[in-house]
C-alpha cells in the first residue's frame, strides 16, 4: 500500500461582523481602499484561499494569488471553483467600488469557460474587473491570467 505525506495549513482571520460594523459608514471604494491599506482586514474568504486585492480604483478591482497545492483538484490543477471565486470577487468588488455607504450587491449569475489549466508552476494569477455592471446589466470580468495569458473567459451579472 502506498503511503502519502500529509500536509497541513493554518488559516486565521478577523471577526467579519466587527469588520463589517467598522466599515458601515463607508462607501464601497472607501471600504476597498481600507482593506488594501490594512485599516480593515481582508474578508475571511481571501485568507482561506490566499488571494489579495491589488491597487483599486473606482470600477477597477484586481485580485491575485499564487497557485498552491491546497488549491488543487484530484487532477493536479487549480480547482475551477477557486478561479471562479477570484473572478466573482473582482466583479463584485468592482460593483461595490461604485456604491455609496449602506448599499450592497449580490451576484446574480456567473459563467466561466476555462481555456487552460492553472498549476503551481503557472505563477501569479489575476482576476480583474473593470467597468462594473449597472443594476442587472451584463459585464464580462477580465480573464484569469498569468503573465497576461488568458486562462478563462468569464461572463457575469450583478445587481446592486
Amino acid at each position: 500500500m502506498t503511503t502519502f505525506e500529509e500536509r497541513s495549513r493554518v488559516v486565521t482571520w478577523e471577526d467579519p461582523v466587527a469588520s463589517w460594523k467598522a466599515a458601515s459608514g463607508l462607501g464601497g471604494i472607501e471600504v476597498l481602499r481600507a482593506i488594501e491599506g490594512g485599516a480593515l482586514p481582508p474578508p475571511p474568504v481571501a485568507r482561506l484561499l490566499g488571494f489579495e486585492v491589488e491597487p483599486v480604483s473606482e470600477g477597477l478591482v484586481t485580485f491575485a494569488f499564487e497557485p498552491a497545492e491546497f488549491h488543487y483538484n484530484p487532477l493536479g490543477t487549480v480547482h475551477g471553483g477557486i478561479l471562479t471565486t477570484v473572478l466573482d470577487s473582482a466583479m463584485g468588488c468592482a460593483v461595490h467600488s461604485r456604491l455609496r455607504a449602506g448599499l450592497s450587491y449580490t451576484t446574480l449569475e456567473l459563467k466561466v469557460n476555462f481555456l487552460k489549466p492553472v498549476r503551481v508552476t503557472t505563477g501569479r494569477v489575476r482576476g480583474r474587473q473593470g467597468r462594473p455592471p449597472r443594476l442587472a446589466g451584463w459585464q464580462p470580468p477580465k480573464p484569469i491570467s498569468s503573465t497576461e495569458r488568458a486562462r478563462s473567459t468569464p461572463t457575469a451579472r450583478a445587481r446592486a
